[in-house]
């Protein structure tokens, strides 16, 4: 069993549907909170990550950060020992 993926996101943000291409294409299932008009959620993705721009990925309590920060995981193979837990 994964871990839970948690990811902070905008409808308009072309990193964040890189991200979700990304696990989409692993198999990863991943909630979503959007913070286009949810100020609540948007401070909240702020205090969880000390950062303002999406996406904010989460793997269970890790912060793991953005798209980049996301794909050097793979890159580096590390990404499916994380998800494993």
């Amino acid at each position: 069993m994964s871990k839970p993926v948690v990811m902070y996101t905008t409808k308009l943000c072309g990193y964040c549907r890189a991200a979700k291409k990304l696990l989409d294409g692993k198999g990863v299932e991943y909630q979503i909170i959007a913070v286009d008009f949810d100020s609540e959620k948007r401070a909240e993705m702020m205090q969880r990550s000390g950062r303002r721009t999406v996406p904010q990925i989460f793997i269970g309590d890790q912060h793991v950060g953005g798209f980049d920060d996301l794909s050097e995981l793979e890159s580096d193979g590390k990404l499916d020992g994380m998800l494993a837990g």
